[in-house]
Protein backbone atom coordinates (compact mmCIF):
# COMPACT_ATOMS: atom_id res chain seq x y z
CA UNK A 1 0.00 0.00 0.00
CA UNK A 2 1.31 3.48 -1.14
CA UNK A 3 0.36 6.42 -0.21
CA UNK A 4 0.49 9.35 -3.05
CA UNK A 5 1.14 12.72 -2.12
CA UNK A 6 2.58 15.44 -5.05
CA UNK A 7 5.47 16.74 -6.37
CA UNK A 8 5.92 21.04 -5.93
CA UNK A 9 9.09 22.48 -6.13
CA UNK A 10 11.59 19.37 -6.26
CA UNK A 11 10.00 18.08 -3.03
CA UNK A 12 7.32 15.72 -2.03
CA UNK A 13 4.31 17.89 -0.23
CA UNK A 14 1.32 16.45 1.73
CA UNK A 15 -1.95 18.56 0.70
CA UNK A 16 -2.46 21.75 3.21
CA UNK A 17 -6.22 20.64 4.10
CA UNK A 18 -7.50 17.34 4.38
CA UNK A 19 -9.72 16.37 1.29
CA UNK A 20 -9.98 12.78 1.80
CA UNK A 21 -8.01 10.10 0.40
CA UNK A 22 -8.81 8.09 -3.21
CA UNK A 23 -8.39 4.74 -3.47
CA UNK A 24 -6.54 3.51 -6.05
CA UNK A 25 -8.10 -0.37 -7.43
CA UNK A 26 -6.27 -2.81 -9.08
CA UNK A 27 -9.11 -3.50 -11.86
CA UNK A 28 -7.99 -7.43 -11.81
CA UNK A 29 -8.19 -7.78 -8.19
CA UNK A 30 -10.54 -5.46 -7.14
CA UNK A 31 -7.96 -4.71 -4.02
CA UNK A 32 -6.84 -1.49 -2.69
CA UNK A 33 -3.01 -0.96 -3.73
CA UNK A 34 -2.52 2.70 -3.08
CA UNK A 35 -4.33 6.14 -1.48
CA UNK A 36 -4.27 9.64 -2.74
CA UNK A 37 -4.13 12.34 -0.37
CA UNK A 38 -5.93 14.56 -3.03
CA UNK A 39 -4.96 18.04 -3.98
CA UNK A 40 -7.00 21.20 -3.99
CA UNK A 41 -6.70 25.16 -5.07
CA UNK A 42 -3.75 25.58 -2.65
CA UNK A 43 -1.38 23.18 -4.09
CA UNK A 44 -2.10 23.92 -7.44
CA UNK A 45 -1.18 27.55 -6.62
CA UNK A 46 1.97 26.21 -4.93
CA UNK A 47 3.25 24.53 -8.04
CA UNK A 48 2.48 27.14 -10.42
CA UNK A 49 4.23 29.46 -8.44
CA UNK A 50 7.42 26.90 -8.29
CA UNK A 51 6.82 26.88 -12.28
CA UNK A 52 6.79 30.36 -12.49
CA UNK A 53 9.55 31.09 -10.58
CA UNK A 54 11.91 28.35 -12.38
CA UNK A 55 10.88 29.61 -15.88
CA UNK A 56 13.29 31.90 -16.58
CA UNK A 57 16.09 30.81 -15.28
CA UNK A 58 15.60 27.09 -17.11
CA UNK A 59 14.82 29.12 -20.69
CA UNK A 60 18.37 30.74 -19.67
CA UNK A 61 19.56 27.16 -19.68
CA UNK A 62 19.50 26.90 -23.17
CA UNK A 63 18.18 24.10 -25.98
CA UNK A 64 21.57 21.96 -25.86
CA UNK A 65 21.24 21.58 -21.86
CA UNK A 66 17.90 20.69 -21.76
CA UNK A 67 18.32 18.28 -24.12
CA UNK A 68 21.31 16.99 -22.07
CA UNK A 69 18.12 16.54 -18.95
CA UNK A 70 16.12 15.02 -21.42
CA UNK A 71 18.57 12.41 -22.38
CA UNK A 72 19.26 11.89 -18.32
CA UNK A 73 15.49 11.40 -18.15
CA UNK A 74 15.68 8.29 -20.79
CA UNK A 75 18.24 6.79 -18.88
CA UNK A 76 16.20 6.84 -15.88
CA UNK A 77 13.40 5.59 -17.07
CA UNK A 78 14.86 2.83 -18.90
CA UNK A 79 17.20 1.84 -16.07
CA UNK A 80 14.01 1.57 -13.70
CA UNK A 81 11.66 0.37 -16.78
CA UNK A 82 10.50 -2.81 -15.32
CA UNK A 83 9.24 -0.74 -11.77
CA UNK A 84 6.96 1.18 -14.79
CA UNK A 85 4.89 -1.77 -16.75
CA UNK A 86 4.55 -3.33 -13.12
CA UNK A 87 2.80 0.19 -12.17
CA UNK A 88 1.02 0.13 -15.82
CA UNK A 89 -0.46 -3.67 -14.98
CA UNK A 90 -1.17 -3.02 -11.55
CA UNK A 91 -3.24 0.70 -11.91
CA UNK A 92 -4.96 -0.26 -15.22
CA UNK A 93 -4.74 -3.64 -15.64
CA UNK A 94 -2.77 -3.69 -19.10
CA UNK A 95 -1.24 -7.42 -19.59
CA UNK A 96 2.15 -7.54 -18.60
CA UNK A 97 3.36 -8.01 -22.47
CA UNK A 98 1.26 -5.21 -23.80
CA UNK A 99 2.52 -3.08 -20.88
CA UNK A 100 5.98 -4.00 -21.57
CA UNK A 101 6.27 -3.83 -25.51
CA UNK A 102 3.41 -0.85 -25.86
CA UNK A 103 2.19 1.00 -23.03
CA UNK A 104 5.94 1.73 -21.53
CA UNK A 105 7.66 1.58 -24.09
CA UNK A 106 5.94 5.17 -25.07
CA UNK A 107 8.16 6.63 -22.51
CA UNK A 108 11.97 6.21 -23.60
CA UNK A 109 10.22 6.14 -27.32
CA UNK A 110 8.09 10.14 -27.15
CA UNK A 111 11.44 11.34 -25.47
CA UNK A 112 13.94 10.23 -28.31
CA UNK A 113 11.73 11.11 -30.68
CA UNK A 114 11.49 14.77 -28.85
CA UNK A 115 15.01 15.03 -29.01
CA UNK A 116 15.52 14.17 -32.57
CA UNK A 117 12.86 16.68 -33.47
CA UNK A 118 14.78 19.30 -31.06
CA UNK A 119 17.58 18.88 -32.66
CA UNK A 120 16.19 19.25 -36.27
CA UNK A 121 13.74 21.98 -35.68
CA UNK A 122 14.78 25.49 -36.82
CA UNK A 123 14.61 27.46 -33.85
CA UNK A 124 15.56 30.32 -35.63
CA UNK A 125 14.42 31.23 -39.47
CA UNK A 126 15.43 34.39 -41.72
CA UNK A 127 11.90 36.20 -43.11
CA UNK A 128 11.38 38.48 -45.59
CA UNK A 129 14.41 40.66 -46.23
CA UNK A 130 15.65 42.09 -42.46
CA UNK A 131 13.13 39.95 -40.46
CA UNK A 132 13.60 37.04 -38.29
CA UNK A 133 11.30 34.55 -36.54
CA UNK A 134 12.55 32.90 -33.30
CA UNK A 135 10.62 30.01 -31.38
CA UNK A 136 10.37 30.53 -27.69
CA UNK A 137 8.50 28.74 -25.21
CA UNK A 138 5.27 29.71 -24.37
CA UNK A 139 5.87 29.53 -20.68
CA UNK A 140 4.10 27.68 -17.62
CA UNK A 141 2.24 24.99 -18.81
CA UNK A 142 -0.63 22.91 -17.17
CA UNK A 143 -1.07 19.48 -18.68
CA UNK A 144 -4.20 16.79 -17.23
CA UNK A 145 -3.23 13.42 -18.57
CA UNK A 146 -5.93 10.10 -18.66
CA UNK A 147 -5.12 6.68 -17.20
CA UNK A 148 -6.00 4.28 -20.44
CA UNK A 149 -2.35 4.99 -22.17
CA UNK A 150 -1.08 6.62 -18.46
CA UNK A 151 2.51 7.02 -19.38
CA UNK A 152 2.20 8.05 -23.38
CA UNK A 153 0.19 10.81 -22.49
CA UNK A 154 2.55 11.75 -19.48
CA UNK A 155 5.47 11.77 -21.73
CA UNK A 156 4.11 13.33 -24.60
CA UNK A 157 3.30 16.22 -23.19
CA UNK A 158 5.80 16.81 -20.53
CA UNK A 159 8.80 16.06 -22.56
CA UNK A 160 8.57 18.30 -25.37
CA UNK A 161 7.31 20.92 -23.00
CA UNK A 162 10.59 20.55 -20.74
CA UNK A 163 12.38 20.48 -23.73
CA UNK A 164 11.05 23.19 -25.72
CA UNK A 165 11.92 25.80 -22.36
CA UNK A 166 8.47 25.35 -20.62
CA UNK A 167 7.77 24.54 -16.86
CA UNK A 168 4.98 22.29 -16.39
CA UNK A 169 2.28 21.35 -13.23
CA UNK A 170 1.08 18.17 -14.06
CA UNK A 171 -2.45 16.57 -13.29
CA UNK A 172 -2.33 12.64 -13.56
CA UNK A 173 -5.87 10.50 -13.62
CA UNK A 174 -6.33 9.80 -10.39
CA UNK A 175 -7.29 6.15 -11.59
CA UNK A 176 -4.09 5.62 -12.77
CA UNK A 177 -1.27 7.37 -10.81
CA UNK A 178 1.02 5.15 -9.89
CA UNK A 179 2.51 5.54 -13.53
CA UNK A 180 2.76 9.29 -12.48
CA UNK A 181 4.70 8.76 -9.70
CA UNK A 182 7.45 6.96 -10.97
CA UNK A 183 7.72 9.30 -13.97
CA UNK A 184 8.04 12.08 -11.40
CA UNK A 185 10.64 10.08 -9.47
CA UNK A 186 12.73 9.60 -12.91
CA UNK A 187 12.42 13.63 -13.61
CA UNK A 188 13.79 14.15 -9.59
CA UNK A 189 16.41 11.78 -10.30
CA UNK A 190 17.35 13.18 -13.84
CA UNK A 191 18.46 16.71 -11.71
CA UNK A 192 15.91 19.03 -13.35
CA UNK A 193 15.77 22.53 -11.87
CA UNK A 194 13.82 23.12 -9.04
CA UNK A 195 10.32 24.08 -9.78
CA UNK A 196 10.51 23.14 -13.89
CA UNK A 197 8.91 19.74 -13.22
CA UNK A 198 5.69 19.89 -10.61
CA UNK A 199 2.28 17.19 -10.26
CA UNK A 200 -0.56 17.47 -8.15
CA UNK A 201 -3.03 14.90 -7.80
CA UNK A 202 -6.79 15.35 -7.56
CA UNK A 203 -10.31 15.74 -8.71
CA UNK A 204 -10.56 17.37 -12.49
CA UNK A 205 -13.47 19.52 -11.10
CA UNK A 206 -10.89 20.61 -8.55
CA UNK A 207 -7.55 20.54 -9.33
CA UNK A 208 -8.27 20.26 -13.40
CA UNK A 209 -10.53 23.44 -12.93
CA UNK A 210 -7.81 25.10 -11.08
CA UNK A 211 -5.50 25.26 -13.58
CA UNK A 212 -7.46 26.25 -16.54
CA UNK A 213 -8.42 29.27 -14.22
CA UNK A 214 -5.32 30.19 -13.47
CA UNK A 215 -4.07 33.04 -14.59
CA UNK A 216 -0.33 32.40 -14.64
CA UNK A 217 -0.53 28.86 -16.39
CA UNK A 218 -0.20 30.34 -20.08
CA UNK A 219 -1.10 26.92 -21.98
CA UNK A 220 -4.03 24.00 -21.28
CA UNK A 221 -2.79 20.81 -22.59
CA UNK A 222 -5.86 17.99 -22.18
CA UNK A 223 -6.17 14.37 -22.69
CA UNK A 224 -9.69 12.91 -21.68
CA UNK A 225 -13.31 13.08 -22.57
CA UNK A 226 -14.95 15.32 -24.98
CA UNK A 227 -17.04 16.47 -21.89
CA UNK A 228 -14.22 17.92 -19.47
CA UNK A 229 -12.56 19.09 -22.66
CA UNK A 230 -15.32 21.30 -23.10
CA UNK A 231 -14.66 22.08 -19.87
CA UNK A 232 -11.09 22.69 -19.52
CA UNK A 233 -11.80 25.22 -22.36
CA UNK A 234 -14.86 27.47 -21.66
CA UNK A 235 -12.56 27.85 -17.92
CA UNK A 236 -9.52 28.52 -19.70
CA UNK A 237 -11.38 30.95 -21.97
CA UNK A 238 -11.33 33.71 -19.06
CA UNK A 239 -7.37 33.93 -19.30
CA UNK A 240 -7.36 33.69 -23.05
CA UNK A 241 -4.59 30.94 -22.18
CA UNK A 242 -3.94 28.60 -25.25
CA UNK A 243 -5.67 25.08 -24.92
CA UNK A 244 -4.57 22.05 -26.64
CA UNK A 245 -6.63 18.93 -26.39
CA UNK A 246 -6.97 15.08 -27.88
CA UNK A 247 -10.48 13.84 -26.88
CA UNK A 248 -12.51 11.21 -27.70
CA UNK A 249 -12.98 8.83 -31.29
CA UNK A 250 -14.97 6.28 -33.30
CA UNK A 251 -13.07 5.67 -35.68
CA UNK A 252 -14.12 3.69 -38.83
CA UNK A 253 -12.17 0.86 -39.96
CA UNK A 254 -13.08 0.43 -43.85
CA UNK A 255 -12.60 -3.14 -45.73
CA UNK A 256 -12.86 -2.65 -49.31
CA UNK A 257 -13.79 -5.82 -51.05
CA UNK A 258 -10.15 -6.26 -52.86
CA UNK A 259 -8.45 -6.07 -49.55
CA UNK A 260 -7.01 -9.17 -47.84
CA UNK A 261 -10.25 -10.08 -46.39
CA UNK A 262 -8.76 -12.60 -43.66
CA UNK A 263 -6.01 -10.47 -42.94
CA UNK A 264 -8.15 -6.92 -42.87
CA UNK A 265 -10.94 -8.41 -40.55
CA UNK A 266 -8.43 -10.33 -37.97
CA UNK A 267 -5.93 -7.29 -37.69
CA UNK A 268 -8.94 -5.48 -37.27
CA UNK A 269 -10.67 -7.26 -34.90
CA UNK A 270 -7.73 -7.36 -32.84
CA UNK A 271 -6.99 -3.72 -32.69
CA UNK A 272 -10.26 -2.78 -31.50
CA UNK A 273 -9.67 -5.19 -28.40
CA UNK A 274 -5.96 -4.18 -28.29
CA UNK A 275 -6.03 -2.73 -24.35
CA UNK A 276 -9.15 -3.89 -23.78
CA UNK A 277 -10.86 -1.37 -25.97
CA UNK A 278 -9.71 1.37 -24.46
CA UNK A 279 -7.82 3.29 -26.69
CA UNK A 280 -9.09 6.50 -27.93
CA UNK A 281 -8.39 5.90 -31.82
CA UNK A 282 -9.56 2.41 -31.10
CA UNK A 283 -11.08 1.41 -34.92
CA UNK A 284 -14.53 0.40 -33.44
CA UNK A 285 -16.52 0.65 -36.61
CA UNK A 286 -15.56 -2.22 -39.12
CA UNK A 287 -17.13 -0.78 -42.32
CA UNK A 288 -17.13 -3.63 -44.77
CA UNK A 289 -18.08 -4.01 -48.74
CA UNK A 290 -21.50 -5.73 -49.29
CA UNK A 291 -20.31 -8.20 -51.58
CA UNK A 292 -18.02 -9.45 -48.60
CA UNK A 293 -19.98 -8.59 -45.62
CA UNK A 294 -21.09 -11.78 -44.75
CA UNK A 295 -18.04 -13.92 -45.05
CA UNK A 296 -16.02 -10.49 -42.94
CA UNK A 297 -18.78 -11.64 -40.03
CA UNK A 298 -17.66 -15.36 -40.35
CA UNK A 299 -14.53 -14.15 -40.12
CA UNK A 300 -14.88 -11.46 -37.24
CA UNK A 301 -17.02 -14.23 -35.00
CA UNK A 302 -13.64 -17.01 -35.16
CA UNK A 303 -11.52 -14.68 -33.92
CA UNK A 304 -13.12 -13.08 -31.08
CA UNK A 305 -13.77 -16.94 -30.16
CA UNK A 306 -9.43 -17.14 -29.94
CA UNK A 307 -9.08 -13.65 -28.25
CA UNK A 308 -8.40 -15.19 -24.13
CA UNK A 309 -9.46 -12.63 -21.31
CA UNK A 310 -7.16 -13.33 -18.20
CA UNK A 311 -4.98 -11.94 -15.70
CA UNK A 312 -2.66 -9.30 -16.57
CA UNK A 313 0.37 -10.67 -14.54
CA UNK A 314 1.02 -12.86 -16.88
CA UNK A 315 3.07 -12.68 -20.29
CA UNK A 316 0.91 -13.47 -23.25
CA UNK A 317 -1.93 -12.09 -25.96
CA UNK A 318 -4.64 -11.88 -23.32
CA UNK A 319 -7.11 -8.94 -22.75
CA UNK A 320 -6.90 -7.55 -18.98
CA UNK A 321 -9.79 -6.11 -17.68
CA UNK A 322 -11.14 -2.70 -18.47
CA UNK A 323 -9.77 0.34 -15.85
CA UNK A 324 -12.58 0.35 -13.03
CA UNK A 325 -16.34 -0.60 -12.02
CA UNK A 326 -17.49 2.47 -13.39
CA UNK A 327 -15.99 1.84 -16.65
CA UNK A 328 -16.92 -1.77 -16.18
CA UNK A 329 -20.89 -0.84 -15.92
CA UNK A 330 -20.83 1.51 -18.81
CA UNK A 331 -19.43 -0.88 -21.36
CA UNK A 332 -22.26 -2.97 -20.00
CA UNK A 333 -24.82 -0.88 -20.54
CA UNK A 334 -23.92 -0.09 -24.23
CA UNK A 335 -23.80 -4.25 -25.13
CA UNK A 336 -27.32 -4.66 -23.80
CA UNK A 337 -28.01 -1.17 -25.58
CA UNK A 338 -26.69 -2.73 -28.72
CA UNK A 339 -29.29 -5.44 -28.52
CA UNK A 340 -32.29 -3.33 -27.54
CA UNK A 341 -31.33 -1.04 -31.14
CA UNK A 342 -31.44 -4.46 -33.25
CA UNK A 343 -27.96 -4.68 -33.83
CA UNK A 344 -26.89 -9.06 -33.88
CA UNK A 345 -24.37 -10.06 -31.23
CA UNK A 346 -22.18 -12.72 -33.11
CA UNK A 347 -19.54 -12.92 -30.02
CA UNK A 348 -19.44 -12.01 -26.75
CA UNK A 349 -22.07 -10.36 -24.85
CA UNK A 350 -23.45 -8.76 -21.63
CA UNK A 351 -21.91 -10.17 -18.17
CA UNK A 352 -17.85 -11.46 -17.30
CA UNK A 353 -16.27 -14.30 -18.79
CA UNK A 354 -16.83 -17.58 -17.12
CA UNK A 355 -14.28 -18.47 -14.63
CA UNK A 356 -13.56 -14.44 -13.75
CA UNK A 357 -16.33 -13.53 -11.39
CA UNK A 358 -13.14 -11.18 -9.71
CA UNK A 359 -12.06 -8.16 -11.73
CA UNK A 360 -13.70 -6.09 -13.62
CA UNK A 361 -13.66 -8.42 -16.74
CA UNK A 362 -15.68 -8.11 -20.16
CA UNK A 363 -16.20 -10.56 -22.93
CA UNK A 364 -15.00 -9.38 -26.49
CA UNK A 365 -18.22 -8.38 -28.09
CA UNK A 366 -19.05 -7.93 -31.66
CA UNK A 367 -22.08 -7.08 -33.49
CA UNK A 368 -23.09 -7.18 -37.18
CA UNK A 369 -26.04 -5.54 -38.82
CA UNK A 370 -25.66 -2.68 -36.86
CA UNK A 371 -26.31 0.84 -38.68
CA UNK A 372 -24.67 3.92 -38.40
CA UNK A 373 -27.41 5.52 -36.39
CA UNK A 374 -26.97 3.57 -32.95
CA UNK A 375 -25.53 4.50 -30.12
CA UNK A 376 -23.30 1.48 -30.23
CA UNK A 377 -22.30 3.32 -33.67
CA UNK A 378 -22.07 6.84 -32.53
CA UNK A 379 -20.66 7.10 -29.25
CA UNK A 380 -17.54 6.30 -27.73
CA UNK A 381 -17.87 2.77 -25.56
CA UNK A 382 -14.16 2.88 -24.64
CA UNK A 383 -13.97 -1.34 -23.70
CA UNK A 384 -13.81 -4.26 -26.37
CA UNK A 385 -16.91 -3.99 -28.62
CA UNK A 386 -16.73 -3.71 -32.35
CA UNK A 387 -19.60 -2.95 -34.46
CA UNK A 388 -19.83 -3.96 -38.33
CA UNK A 389 -21.93 -1.82 -40.93
CA UNK A 390 -22.72 -2.93 -44.47
CA UNK A 391 -21.63 -0.03 -47.42
CA UNK A 392 -22.17 -0.55 -50.88
CA UNK A 393 -19.96 2.19 -52.74
CA UNK A 394 -16.93 3.87 -52.13
CA UNK A 395 -19.04 7.39 -51.57
CA UNK A 396 -21.01 5.33 -48.72
CA UNK A 397 -18.21 4.52 -46.99
CA UNK A 398 -16.95 7.44 -47.01
CA UNK A 399 -20.12 9.32 -45.93
CA UNK A 400 -20.36 6.70 -43.09
CA UNK A 401 -17.07 7.13 -41.93
CA UNK A 402 -17.13 10.92 -41.76
CA UNK A 403 -20.49 10.87 -40.52
CA UNK A 404 -19.67 11.11 -36.81
CA UNK A 405 -19.19 14.09 -34.34
CA UNK A 406 -15.32 12.71 -33.75
CA UNK A 407 -12.60 12.63 -36.52
CA UNK A 408 -9.36 10.87 -34.36
CA UNK A 409 -8.32 8.41 -36.81
CA UNK A 410 -9.64 6.18 -40.20
CA UNK A 411 -8.38 3.03 -41.40
CA UNK A 412 -8.50 1.85 -45.06
CA UNK A 413 -8.23 -1.20 -46.50
CA UNK A 414 -7.62 -2.20 -50.17
CA UNK A 415 -5.67 -4.12 -52.65
CA UNK A 416 -5.44 -0.87 -54.35
CA UNK A 417 -3.15 1.79 -52.77
CA UNK A 418 -3.87 4.38 -54.69
CA UNK A 419 -7.75 3.65 -54.00
CA UNK A 420 -6.73 3.66 -50.54
CA UNK A 421 -5.30 7.17 -50.72
CA UNK A 422 -7.70 8.70 -52.77
CA UNK A 423 -10.67 7.87 -49.94
CA UNK A 424 -7.50 8.54 -46.95
CA UNK A 425 -7.62 12.11 -48.64
CA UNK A 426 -11.61 12.33 -48.02
CA UNK A 427 -11.51 11.18 -44.19
CA UNK A 428 -11.91 13.78 -42.13
CA UNK A 429 -9.50 12.69 -39.24
CA UNK A 430 -6.61 13.60 -38.10
CA UNK A 431 -4.43 9.99 -38.34
CA UNK A 432 -5.37 7.75 -42.07
CA UNK A 433 -3.86 4.03 -41.60
CA UNK A 434 -3.71 2.48 -44.54
CA UNK A 435 -3.85 -1.44 -44.98
CA UNK A 436 -2.28 -1.96 -41.39
CA UNK A 437 0.63 0.66 -41.44
CA UNK A 438 0.71 2.04 -37.61
CA UNK A 439 1.79 5.43 -36.67
CA UNK A 440 5.54 6.20 -35.64
CA UNK A 441 6.35 8.73 -32.82
CA UNK A 442 7.15 11.20 -35.44
CA UNK A 443 3.98 11.95 -36.98
CA UNK A 444 1.37 14.52 -35.73
CA UNK A 445 -1.46 12.70 -33.06
CA UNK A 446 -4.89 14.89 -33.25
CA UNK A 447 -8.09 14.78 -33.99
CA UNK A 448 -10.74 16.68 -36.21
CA UNK A 449 -14.15 18.01 -35.05
CA UNK A 450 -14.95 17.12 -31.32
CA UNK A 451 -11.81 14.71 -31.30
CA UNK A 452 -9.99 17.63 -30.64
CA UNK A 453 -7.47 20.22 -31.76
CA UNK A 454 -3.88 20.50 -31.49
CA UNK A 455 -0.95 17.91 -32.73
CA UNK A 456 1.32 15.91 -30.36
CA UNK A 457 4.42 13.33 -30.99
CA UNK A 458 7.60 14.62 -32.60
CA UNK A 459 8.46 18.28 -34.03
CA UNK A 460 4.19 18.93 -34.09
CA UNK A 461 4.14 18.11 -30.17
CA UNK A 462 7.01 20.48 -29.68
CA UNK A 463 5.41 23.03 -31.40
CA UNK A 464 2.22 23.38 -29.40
CA UNK A 465 4.47 24.40 -26.47
CA UNK A 466 6.25 27.11 -28.98
CA UNK A 467 5.61 31.10 -29.39
CA UNK A 468 6.15 32.38 -32.56
CA UNK A 469 8.20 35.67 -32.08
CA UNK A 470 9.20 38.07 -35.54
CA UNK A 471 12.46 40.63 -35.16
CA UNK A 472 11.82 43.15 -37.96
CA UNK A 473 15.25 44.43 -38.90
CA UNK A 474 17.23 41.22 -36.81
CA UNK A 475 19.47 41.23 -40.10
CA UNK A 476 21.32 43.95 -41.76
CA UNK A 477 20.45 45.11 -44.74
Amino acid sequence: MKTLVHYIGGQWVPPAQDLGRFKVINPATEAVVAEIQMGSEVEVNLAVAAAKAAFPGYVALGLTARIALAEKLSAVFKRRYDEMVTAITTEMGAPYTLSHDSQAECGPGHIGATIEAARQLHWETRSGGRGAVVLEPIGVCGLITPWNWPINQIAAKVVPALIAGCTVVLKPSEQAPLSAQLFAEFVHEAGFPIGVFNMVHGAGPIVGHAMSAHPDIDMMSFTGSTRAGIAVAKTAAESVKRVSQELGGKSANILFADCDLEAAVRRGVLHCFNNTGQSCNSPTRMLVEDSVYDRAVEIAARVAASVEVGDPTKPGKQLGPVSSRMQFDKIQGYIRKGTEEGAKLIAGGPGKPRGLETGFYVKPTIFAEVTNQMAIAREEIFGPVLSMIRFKTEEEAIAIANDTPYGLAAYVQSGNLERARKVARRLRAGSVYLNGVGQDYCSPFGGYKQSGNGREWGVYGLMDFLEFKAINGFYEA
